[in-house]
């Protein structure tokens, strides 16, 4: 199967609802094979089932409550235990539909989380759905900002054996803890840029995510976009397209060939996400 699966994109966003046409003719023109869908709250679920069935075979859906939850433009928060009350019915509803659960996981930065209590609060919301996952044999897909080692740590506390953890930003040492419990990494394109971009500390933050790659075996590798943001270009809109930046790099990385790298983080993606296997319609 010849082509590139993002495996996290949030194509459900705002961003994209005046040209969403163009953005997914764009992707397929790109060699992407599928884009996973993932969400932050329970208000977008039904938008991305539809997204789903707007576009068959290509869109596929995940479900899940992101830990830091949106109060108002302004105001954000950890997740709590009530925004996954909100979200359980409609992930019941839509169960037999879904590649993963997900964006899940853990949120530890310092404006989000101002005690132990914010803390465990995240932590009990992401342990619900590790429980939920493993109940329809879904895997994880998994946010772990300021937050790599709690968040690989609990996952393997609760047995969780089929995970993708996006963007990591932790320590190439903790990312090796996860690839011993069988998890995925997938790689976004904003790993370029500290090569366009001068500030020191987004310099030092990206090149700890090269060190990640370099360390990375190349089994454990997906490609992702998180569209629309952490594209090559910071405050550019990100699209599903740009996946080839990041496998190019990879391949720059690794010493390897761009056709070795689409062919190995996608089978990569489909042993992950067993359920696209049938459904991909190329």
């Amino acid at each position: 199967m010849s082509g590139y699966i993002d495996c996290h994109c949030h194509i459900s966003a705002g961003d994209f609802d005046k040209d969403i046409n163009e953005v997914i003719e764009n992707s397929k023109k790109a060699g992407l094979l599928a884009l996973l869908a993932v969400a932050e709250h329970a208000g977008e679920f039904d938008k991305i089932i539809e997204l789903s069935q707007r576009f068959p075979g290509f869109i596929f859906p995940c479900l899940g409550v992101h830990p830091v939850q949106e109060v108002s433009p302004e105001q954000q928060r950890g997740a709590l235990i009530q925004d996954l009350d909100a979200a359980l019915p409609i992930i019941e509803k839509y169960k037999d539909q879904l590649v993963a659960i997900g964006e899940v996981g853990l949120d530890f930065t310092p404006r989000y989380v101002s005690s132990d209590t914010d803390k465990e609060s995240q932590r009990n919301v992401l342990v619900r759905q590790a429980q939920i996952a493993k109940e329809l044999d879904l895997p994880l897909n998994v946010h772990s900002r300021s937050a790599g080692r709690p968040t690989i740590h609990l996952l393997k506390e609760q047995g969780v054996e089929k995970a993708l953890l996006h963007a990591f930003d932790g320590k190439p040492s903790v990312a090796m803890e996860g690839v011993k419990a069988g998890y995925f990494f997938s790689i976004p394109p904003s790993i370029v840029r500290s090569e366009q971009v001068r500030p020191s500390f987004l310099y030092v933050f990206s090149t700890k995510k090269q060190k990640l790659v370099k360390q990375l075996p190349l089994e454990n590798i997906c490609l992702e976009t998180d569209s629309p943001a952490l594209g090559p270009e910071k405050q550019v809109r990100n699209e599903p397209k740009n996946i080839c930046v990041s496998a190019e790099y990879i391949s720059k990385i690794k010493g390897v060939s761009l056709e070795t790298v689409m062919e190995v983080t996608t089978q990569n993606a489909l042993r992950l996400f067993p359920k696209l296997k049938s459904a991909i319609r190329p």
